[in-house]
């Protein structure tokens, strides 16, 4: 499923414009945005929860050279699962 039809799946849904629902799924998702942003995690009860986790600096290599090179550390958006979506999932 794209965006778009999701767009349609939350409007069908709702009984809502597709307009209206595209306003709510970019709320949704920029109110995810921000408060990882701020370091924050956001947890939906039954859904999952998002957060932040840092990866630390590591070795790689250049799979073309075999060069090694620097990965500096940085920060990565994660999901987990929460049990009611992986029970949904696993039913199926």
């Amino acid at each position: 499923m794209n965006k778009g039809e999701l767009i349609s799946k939350i409007a069908a849904d709702s009984g809502i414009s597709k307009i209206q629902a595209t306003k709510a799924l970019d709320s949704f998702t920029g109110s995810i945005t921000e408060s990882l942003a701020a370091g924050e995690n956001v947890t939906l009860i039954g859904f999952g929860t998002f957060k932040v986790s840092e990866r630390k600096a590591r070795t790689g290599r250049n799979p073309q050279t075999g060069a090694e090179l620097k990965i500096p550390a940085r920060k990565v958006a994660s999901f987990k699962a929460g049990s009611g979506l992986s029970d949904s999932v696993n039913m199926k």
